[in-house]
């Protein structure tokens, strides 16, 4: 076997697993939903079809353009919400905590959460908002009121909560990251010149970390926007989402095609994002090289 052919066999063997990996489990599945959204459906079967039926009473009905608003509403209100929290938990860990020993602690406490099963986590924050909870409980106990309150639960207030405490440690990650790669030269370099603190981080350490945060926030909004656990506990009939209408679609009203269209409307909306996130990202490198 010649040298070339056997580069060839070896290049075959190293990708041809991850390409039938990704054939199989992504791009099949993919096609099917998008083949299935343009079926008719004729209770109890589907009839295949090529129509755009589905994705006009997607766009006709107002319950289903509502409900993807409102989707990215929440989505939109849990990212902004991480990058508030998330940041400076991000920086005080990188540039305030000098013990290499309690950063990794601190570090491992936000991470930790992942470990514990999704849905407790979900749960617990049910159990704190309900009207038997601890947060009542604590508010009738310290005279604040008179009795217990459902105003926090079962709206889209709990699941904004409910979801950034969730999804957080996925913004604090890659922020972590970022700002631990900065060359701390710099930031002296800055403090030599006699720039503040203040200053220091506008001009040196933020557009340093953008990548983070772009990575953070596609991340967080991704997960979000696509959650239907969250909502179906904590979230109400005003807090439906659109992974809560697919269920349904596909479960309980047994309406695949209608399903397919909105689950490629959640697709091309995701990727969208992706998309900008990553001109963003690569606007940002060019801008500081």
């Amino acid at each position: 076997m010649r040298a070339g052919q056997r580069r060839l066999a070896a290049f075959g063997l190293t990708f041809s697993g991850p390409f039938l990996w990704t054939l199989v489990f992504l791009i099949v599945p993919y096609a099917v939903l998008l083949a299935v959204s343009f079926w008719t459906r004729k209770f109890p079967v589907f009839v295949p079809d090529f129509q755009f039926g589905n994705y006009a009473q997607i766009f006709a009905d107002p319950q289903y353009y509502t409900v993807i608003l409102r989707t990215l509403k929440i989505a939109a209100l849990v990212t902004l919400a991480s990058i508030v929290l998330g940041y400076p938990l991000a920086y005080f860990l990188v540039f305030t905590v000098r013990s290499a020993k309690w950063r990794n602690i601190l570090y491992m406490a936000v991470i930790v959460p992942l470990w514990v099963s999704y849905l407790l986590r979900a749960y617990t924050w049910k159990i704190i908002l309900g009207t038997d909870g601890v947060l009542n409980s604590f508010l009738v106990w310290s005279g604040i009121l008179s009795e217990p309150t459902d105003l926090f639960l079962y709206n889209q207030f709990s699941m904004v909560l409910t979801l950034t405490y969730i999804f957080i440690p996925f913004m604090v990650m890659p922020i972590f990251t970022a700002l631990d790669k900065i060359p701390r030269r710099l930031i002296e370099a800055s403090e030599d010149l006699g720039v503040g603190p203040f200053r220091t981080f506008l001009r040196i350490i933020l557009p340093l970390s953008v990548g983070g945060v772009v990575a953070g926030a596609t991340m967080t909004f991704c997960l979000a926007f696509g959650d239907f656990v969250a909502p179906a506990l904590v979230g109400g009939p005003t807090g439906t989402m659109l992974a809560n209408i697919l269920q349904t679609q596909f479960g309980a009203a047994l309406n695949w095609p209608l399903g397919s269209a909105l689950a490629m409307i959640v697709l091309i909306i995701v990727l969208a994002l992706m998309g900008l996130s990553n001109r963003i990202e690569r606007a940002g490198r060019l801008d500081m090289a």
